[in-house]
């Protein structure tokens, strides 16, 4: 099954062409998509879901460097975006398409823009993590020592809300599992091993099955290619419709974001 998502192609061969206009295009406070010349009526992927109060000439620093399917989603406006379903995200998971889940839009370019502010005041976003949400310590390596082996001893595990979930139907609550031990590797297929698969499946089951049925679980670990925060081990589980006194017991009174 492939993504429901709808992109546009990013203007990329006439951006420079554009750049040359737009600081008249700022400068007027009324400007609105229709004043742009015909020629170039798509926007710069920077340019897209902001007002055009805010129109930049230049790329910002957050936005620059970025992977093209990052460039692919923030060239779409956020009307055109449709959330992923229960579905899908089940789909995606069940074939490994993890790469293929996609924030809103707006929602990618405030996380991307947050992460730079969160790199420059804490150094890096794992100690920004380990201090502020896992209150784990100040943010050290040391901090991360597990008392015992995976999933042994409650302490080394976090269950939290993920601060900037995938664009999900509001059905679908994302939720990310840390955890002080790393979880097995192979590095040949850039993917868990067997046994670290099974130690998860095993955790997921004792802890959300008495409370959610099985078929509105489900969980997946990020191939390290696609973790945004590699120095903190954690997975992810979505579930479908799960009770809300259960989510503030199992988060410990975290907050879903809005």
């Amino acid at each position: 099954m492939s993504s429901t998502v709808a992109t546009s192609t990013p203007l990329t061969r006439r951006q420079s062409h554009l750049n040359e206009k737009l600081p008249a295009l700022v400068d007027a406070s009324h400007a609105t998509r229709r004043d742009l010349p015909p020629e170039s009526s798509i926007l710069p992927y920077w340019l897209v879901n902001i007002p055009p109060s805010q129109w930049t000439a230049e790329c910002p620093n957050y936005l620059r460097g970025i992977s093209q399917k990052n460039i692919d989603i923030l060239s779409t406006p956020d009307h055109l975006y449709q959330r992923q379903s229960w579905g899908l995200v089940k789909e995606l998971v069940r074939t490994n398409r993890i790469d293929r889940f996609q924030r809103l839009p707006s929602d990618l370019r405030r996380y991307l823009e947050y992460k730079e502010r969160i790199v420059a005041e804490y150094g890096s976003v794992m100690r920004f993590v380990v201090k502020e949400r896992l209150h784990w310590g100040e943010g050290l390596q040391s901090d991360l020592q597990a008392r015992g082996e995976p999933f042994e001893f409650d302490e080394d595990i976090r269950i939290l809300y993920n601060d900037w979930p995938y664009g999900l139907e509001p059905d679908v609550v994302h939720l990310v599992v840390w955890t002080k031990f790393p979880l097995e590797d192979d590095p040949v297929v850039d993917d868990l091993t067997p046994r670290a698969r099974r130690e998860i499946e095993e955790f997921v089951a004792r802890t959300f099955y008495p409370r959610v049925p099985p078929e509105q679980v489900i969980w997946f670990r990020n191939w390290r290619s696609l973790k945004s925060v590699h120095a903190v081990e954690h997975f992810h589980v979505m579930l479908y419709r799960p009770d809300g006194a259960f989510l503030e017991k199992i988060t410990r009174g975290d907050r879903r974001p809005t």
